[in-house]
This record gives C-alpha cells, structure tokens and sequence, in this order.
C-alpha cells in the first residue's frame, strides 16, 4: 500500500465538508479504503477533531495570516488547520506534527508553500500561550455558529452551555445487548472477562456504556449478534414504543436498522415493515438485520406517500424517527454544525408535520405512535407535537409531558445519551 500523507487527505476531506457541502460520512470511508488499518483511526481522528474545533482553528489562521488563502490554494488554509489540530489536542510529538504536515504540501502539489505552512506551525508554537489566552475570552471558544448558539441560549437559557460543551466531547460508545442472547449483566460477565468493563443505563435497561471505546469486533459475540451498537438515548425509543409479539409495527425513517432490529429483539414475533427513503442508506438496514439473523419487510419510500408503499394498511405501533437538524447528535457528526444552516429548522418542521399527518391515518384505533428526533430544537419537537394534538382531534399524548409541553427531551451529556425528544400519542 503506497505511504499516503494523511494529513493532507484531512485537509482534503474538510475542504470537501465545509466548501461543498458534503457530509464527512460519506467523505472519510473512501479516503480510509487507501489507508493501512493502523492509519485510519489517524485520518478519523484528524477529520472529525478539525471539525469539532473548526471556528478556534479559523480563528488562529485569522490572527497569524495577513490575508487567507483563497482559490487553488484553500486545501492549504485547510492543510494548516490540520497543523494546527495535532499541535493543540493531539499527543503527536511536535516535531512529526510539523514535519508531516509540511510534507502535505508535497502530496496536494503546492510544495513551493512548504516554507509558508512551517512559518505558520512555527510562529504558532511562539505564540501558543497568548494566543490560547486570548481566544479563551473570545465569542467564538463555544465553538458553534453564532446562529446555533442563539437557538440553544434561547430553548435553553440554564443548560445552553452545558449543552455546547457535550457537544464538543468525544461521544462515549453505547451497545445494546440483544435480550434474546444474554440478559444485561450477564453480558456485562463476559466483557469483565475480555478484560473491558462497563456501565448500565438507570433508564434502558438493554444499554452498556463502554467505559472506552473499543473496535465491534473485540467485544465478546458482536458477530454473533450478542450486541449492537446503539446510542443510548435512541434505545429509549423501545421505552415508549412497547412493540409486542403478533402486532403489525412500521419503523418509519427506519436506516440505518438500529430501532427495526431493537424492535424485533423486544419482540421477536412481532411483523415489521422498515420504511427509508434513501435507497442507499437501506443497505445498512438489510446488513443490520443480516447480522442479527432477523427479517422484516424492508422498503424505500417517501414517509409523506404511505399509500405508495402500504396502501390501505394500518399498523398496531408506528415508530416515526422524523428527519431532523441532528442538533442532539453533533458530538457524533461534528460536520452537523458547518452543514446545517438556520433556515433548514423551518423547512424540516414543515416535513415533519406532512410525515406526521400522512402516516396517522395508518395507525389503527387504539394503537400508539411515537415520534422521535435526535434534535434539541422546540420548533421540531414540543412545538411539533403540540400544534399537531391542536389539529388532530383523535390523537392524545401518553406518559411524555402535557399537551401545554408534550414529550420527553434527553439533552446530550458526558455519560448520558445523546441529544434525543420522544413523544407518545394515542389514537383515540
């Protein structure tokens, strides 16, 4: 495998997030295919942590460079921040940091910038105290986009900083035992005995948080499908779904398969159709329920179309994880807060309530749906939930809230799940 210069790979990927738009989930897997295992965690770590810290990164190129770098040269702007990023938060050794990076010049074809890039690293180290000083009392140490930070300061006036400072965490790594292999602490036995330890969940009573992340296929049964990795907020979904055996349950929004095999564990005879619109991601689903030796009824299609995919069908339980700004995710996606913009919150509401009035008609009478979103936005949760009990007579909230502040909001946290709301409703 040739020597690749991960560090420019990195500036190139983050280009690709933050100048077209792409989302560094589809960006980074490509790149790692030309990476040697060793070096993928690397390339991982690089990509996701100059994104988790982008605005201190532009921040510090605004201060040491009279003036940007702009056109051919931008993978460079990007190539410094990479830099930056293992000088800052990485345990690297300074000198390879330095070394490797002025290399990337090289690999992007700008070598006649290597002396620019090492002026850059080097006045840095110089000035590293006072610059960190300085940043430390400026607006931007949050490390949001200003229009996300007034979201959250006003939805959350008490915990918007708590809130930022989850979001720029390293995300804690939750599984889900499969019931249906090994109750919880018996599993708990055999990771102790691989030498690994764990935590329960006061609240989901199938989620373990590894007290370090680990790879899948080091933990005891992963191939065997003892376990699945699940956060744990979005393993509270089956808290209030209550899937039972025989029911007929639609898992709308279902890829990428996480909830549609947590629901066929809880209820192994229950039939269930898992419903995406993105044919891609379906794939996911289908490997998913592949792993665990499960089936259900898995197809594409838009959630504001039902007739399209089930006709007349009417379904005991619906789980609609409604798309969504992710703003409960971002310690995962860091991309999320480059790639969202303000406008989206208004234009995601509005798909949500056409996939919330499209798919009622398809609950039977009696039955229960539960919204979900890994958002921490009122406009796509309470307020969702509350203008959609004003319009729809036959639905009545259940154990989440009050129709003045329905559902149920998971705000991330350190050992805690995500970012996540939950709403229950009953068709009368």
């Amino acid at each position: 495998m040739k020597k690749q210069n991960l560090r420019s790979m990195a500036a190139q990927a983050v280009e690709q997030v933050i100048e077209q738009g792409q989302s560094l989930s589809n960006v980074l897997p490509p790149l790692q295919q030309k990476v040697s295992d060793k070096d993928k965690a690397l390339l991982q770590e690089l990509c996701f942590g100059v994104l988790r810290t982008l605005s201190q990164l532009e921040w510090l190129i605004n201060k040491l460079m009279s003036r940007p770098m702009t056109g051919k040269q931008r993978t460079v702007h990007y190539l410094i921040m990479v830099g930056f990023y293992q000088l800052l938060h990485t345990r690297i050794p300074p000198h390879a940091a330095l070394a490797e990076t002025v290399e990337g010049a090289v690999a992007i074809k700008r070598p006649q910038l290597k002396g620019l890039i090492n002026g850059v690293l080097r006045q840095f180290q110089r000035q590293q105290e006072e610059l960190l000083a300085e940043f430390a009392q400026s607006e931007t140490r949050f490390l949001h986009p200003d229009w996300l930070l007034k979201r959250l300061k006003k939805a959350w006036p008490q915990q918007w900083q708590n809130i930022a400072e989850a979001n720029n965490q390293r995300p804690p790594m939750w599984l889900r035992v499969n019931r249906n292999h090994h109750s919880r602490d018996a599993w708990l036995a055999l990771l102790e005995e691989a030498g690994m330890s764990g935590f329960t969940h006061d609240a989901y009573p199938d989620a373990v948080r590894l007290a370090s992340p680990a790879p899948v296929h080091a933990l005891p049964g992963f191939d065997e499908g003892w376990i699945t990795v699940q956060d744990a907020s979005a393993q509270g979904c089956m808290t209030w779904l209550e899937p039972k055996n025989g029911e007929q349950i639609l898992d709308l929004c279902a890829a990428p398969g996480g909830k549609t095999t947590h629901i066929l564990e809880v209820a192994p005879q229950a039939s269930v159709m898992a419903v995406d619109v993105d044919e891609q991601r379906l794939s996911r689903v289908y490997d998913n329920l592949k792993r665990l030796g499960m089936k259900a009824q898995v197809k594409q299609g838009d959630g504001r179309k039902p007739a399209e995919w089930c006709g007349e069908t009417q379904f005991d339980r619906i789980l609609l994880d409604a798309p969504c700004s992710a703003t409960g995710v971002i310690r995962r996606h860091p991309d999320i807060k480059w790639l969202r913009r303000d406008r989206d919150i208004k234009e995601l509401a509005q798909l949500q309530s056409d996939i919330l009035d499209a798919i009622w008609p398809h609950l039977k009478p009696g039955g229960t749906l539960v919204y979900a979103t890994c958002s921490i936005l009122p406009e796509e949760n309470s307020q969702q939930i509350a203008a959609f009990l004003k319009r729809t007579p036959d639905a009545a909230l259940r154990d989440t809230g009050t129709p003045e502040s329905p559902g149920q909001q998971n705000l991330p946290g350190a050992e805690e799940g995500d970012g996540f709301f939950y709403a229950k409703l009953i068709k009368k």
